[in-house]
């Protein structure tokens, strides 16, 4: 007597084996299908490009060619940070890039910053002085655009030389600590502070108290600290080439065409007469590190959070930089 069940399996099986043998076939079809559509249009570019030269349209000459020597170029744009799209670790990783390519005849810093972390600036500026003694024949210039100030000139004054537009915006050698004071407002509002500390000084310069004597004394010796590594910085980079008459170091900022009297930068010149008059060079490559929008992203939730981590604990506001 005939299983209706085993047959009903059978043919499951059979039907279950045409369909993957199907499949199997369309997928080899798609596949020859779209190699074939690649080769044939590689084979059109080719007769396209043969008929123009023939026809004397074009020649192969003038496809772009990478020549043997070129000017690295690296980005300073923007205030540099530890989690910002400027940092230390992105400039250092682009300067170590353009310094070990071997077609690299000099590098351009193009600067367009007013400063930022001090750190940052002076983690920068060491690697600067660093790449440049492990290769001494490949030269770096600095070529500021709209602004080259407090930080950013902290890194520009490591380069051979530094080259400006004359209206640009040089200088800016000082340090400073910012922030606000609440203290007459949570009075008026009436709303009453909570500060516990270990430590008579841990609510140093905190928004929501008064600055003691004592604090406002210590800062300034922190920032006079750290102004007198500046100036030492400065001075080292630009040696004898800044006037000894000129004060330099009170954190103003000068045209580009002062910045060169006060021995502050060079001359004047732009990326590409830098490349082609200078280096002798002209044919740029970008080395610069730019962030992809996932890690841009992360980097501004993570700050966003930092920053929003001291207002919910109630530590102080303030915070220093170049300027």
């Amino acid at each position: 007597m005939e299983d209706p069940e085993g047959r009903a399996r059978g043919e499951g099986w059979e039907r279950s084996l045409i369909e993957r043998f199907a499949r199997d076939v369309l997928r080899e079809r798609r596949r020859n299908r779209r190699w074939g559509i690649f080769f044939k249009l590689a084979f059109l570019a080719v007769a396209v490009s043969a008929l123009l030269v023939v026809a004397g349209v074009w020649e192969w000459s003038d496809l772009p060619v990478r020549p043997d020597r070129h000017t690295a170029l690296i980005d300073f744009n923007g205030v540099i940070s530890s989690d910002g799209p400027v940092s230390a670790e992105g400039l250092v990783g682009a300067l170590q890039d353009a310094f070990k390519d071997k077609r690299t005849a000099g590098v351009i810093l193009r600067v367009n910053s007013p400063g930022g972390s001090p750190v940052q600036a002076g983690i920068v500026y060491d690697e600067i002085l660093r790449q440049r003694q492990l290769h001494p024949k490949i030269p770096l210039y600095a070529v500021v655009e709209d602004l080259g100030a407090s930080g950013a000139y902290y890194v520009a004054a490591a380069a051979d030389q530094i080259y400006v537009d004359k209206a640009s915006l040089v200088g800016s050698i000082g340090v400073l600590i910012d922030g606000f004071g609440f203290v007459g407002t949570i009075d008026k509002l009436g709303v009453e502070r909570r500060l516990i500390t270990a430590g008579s000084h841990k609510g140093f310069l905190d928004s929501f108290k008064p600055v003691s004597p004592q604090e406002l004394a210590h800062a300034k010796g922190m920032l006079s600290e750290i102004h007198a590594q500046f100036i030492a910085a400065v001075r080292q980079g630009r040696g004898a080439r800044l006037k000894p008459e000129a004060d330099v170091f009170n954190g103003l900022v000068w045209s580009g065409a002062s910045s060169i009297e006060l021995g502050l930068a060079d001359g004047l010149g732009s990326l590409e007469s830098v490349a082609r008059d200078v280096i002798k060079a002209e044919y740029v490559v970008d080395f610069s590190h730019h962030e992809g929008l996932l890690d841009r992203f992360a980097k501004t939730v993570g700050a966003s959070i930092g920053n929003a981590l001291p207002a919910l604990l109630g530590t102080n506001s303030g915070s220093w930089r170049l300027r």
